[in-house]
């Protein structure tokens, strides 16, 4: 007889995963990508045009633009997955709300545990993806951008030759012009101008055909088949060279290598120094995926808010806890920088208030009297 009793148990037993948890997490899924594609579009391309405008100036060399384009989307995903999830989470179950799906849930039995559990199946990855791209993806995309950036500034001062167009270099001392460049990168129809000797002389280079090259001792130029008069303006005693080849060395600015830039830092090494800075750090890598699973579970009490102003109900509440929590987040960090705070406050605090707020919207949602049988275990749903 028992062992009849426990085959039926295992035949009604709830499958592990139902139908209502595969219609969230779909709906879920398909809001969070098209919300993290849509903020990560505006953000990259804000980010675009200063990069592009970088470029345009020469500062950014048209090899790289695309390179640290590519980077910066993945710092850009890593720090707006909480905010699109959190999104994704409060429109789906606002949705259900209006159109009554929750109303039918709760008839069937279904309280609180059964969405959080259903919303959670998706969290848990987004969360454990957060931390692979906030802890690991995003420092090395920085690291990436910085050896790129100097890479480009040690030769902007070479960058931005175009056929048709006068180049301007070392703050106007340098003019270039070049007729026509070539498949092989040979500049044909040069002229070049420069100040010399403190600005005082002159010097006017034209030739035929040009071209750079890279030695042991730094990078030149050598001019072919040209002329080279050089003097002072208002002065009749004018040098006037003709060569068949002439080479100057061109000046490679030496960019400042020293300053630590701690976005571009490893987690290991981190987690291994205990400055206040490092810790600050760590803590506002940590605070992403902390982020994605607190909002997550604000978002489900929140959904329920404002059932009757539609999807975009609760969108008020949800974007101003958001800014409030980003806000705070930043405030934190740099508290623990300058020692205003004890650095355990600034990894807690902001989490805590926020896991706060999210118990007091479900308490008014359910009742106090409710969330403390949930507690006790008392409540099965």
């Amino acid at each position: 007889m028992r062992k009849d009793e426990a085959k039926a148990r295992k035949k009604t037993a709830r499958p592990w995963i139902t139908v209502l948890d595969k219609m969230v997490v779909q709906d879920l899924l398909k809001t969070f990508l098209g919300g993290l594609s849509v903020l990560v579009v505006i953000i990259v391309s804000r980010l675009f045009i200063r990069v592009l405008d970088q470029a345009i100036s020469g500062q950014v060399s048209n090899e790289t633009l695309l390179s640290i384009l590519g980077l910066k989307t993945i710092v850009t995903i890593a720090e707006l997955l909480p905010a699109a999830l959190f999104l994704a989470v409060l429109m789906v179950l606002g949705r259900m709300y209006r159109d009554h799906e929750m109303a039918a849930v709760s008839s069937a039995g279904g309280g609180s545990g059964v969405i959080y559990r259903a919303v959670f199946l998706l969290v848990f990855p987004v969360s454990l993806l957060a931390v692979a791209m906030s802890l690991f993806a995003a420092p090395w995309a920085e690291a990436r951008v910085l050896t790129l950036a100097l890479h480009d500034e040690e030769t902007s001062e070479t960058r931005g030759i175009a056929a048709g167009k006068f180049s301007e270099y070392s703050a106007g001392d340098l003019v270039f012009y070049v007729e026509t460049i070539d498949a092989d990168k040979k500049m044909h129809e040069v002229f070049v101008q420069s100040l010399e000797h403190d600005k005082r002389d002159v010097s006017v280079i034209t030739s035929a055909v040009a071209r750079i090259e890279d030695s042991t001792d730094g990078r030149y130029i050598i001019f072919e088949q040209g002329e080279r008069i050089k003097g002072q303006p208002g002065n009749l005693d004018y040098v006037i060279e003709q060569f068949a080849e002439y080479a100057v060395r061109l000046e490679t600015k030496i960019p400042n290598r020293s300053s630590i830039h701690i976005h571009t830092v490893s987690t290991y090494s981190l987690w291994q120094k205990h400055t206040k800075a490092y810790i600050a750090e760590l803590q506002h890598r940590l605070s992403i995926p902390m982020g994605a699973l607190l909002l997550s579970f604000i978002a489900v009490p929140l959904a329920q808010i404002s059932p009757r102003g539609g999807v975009y109900g609760n969108m008020a509440a949800g974007f101003l806890i958001y800014f409030t929590y980003g806000n705070l987040t930043r405030l934190s960090q740099g508290w623990v920088t300058n020692g205003v705070i004890p650095t355990w406050l600034g990894g807690a605090g902001v989490n805590v208030l926020l896991f706060l707020i999210g118990s007091l919207l479900l308490a008014r949602l359910y009742s106090w009297q409710w969330l403390v049988l949930k507690i006790k275990g008392q409540v099965l749903k």
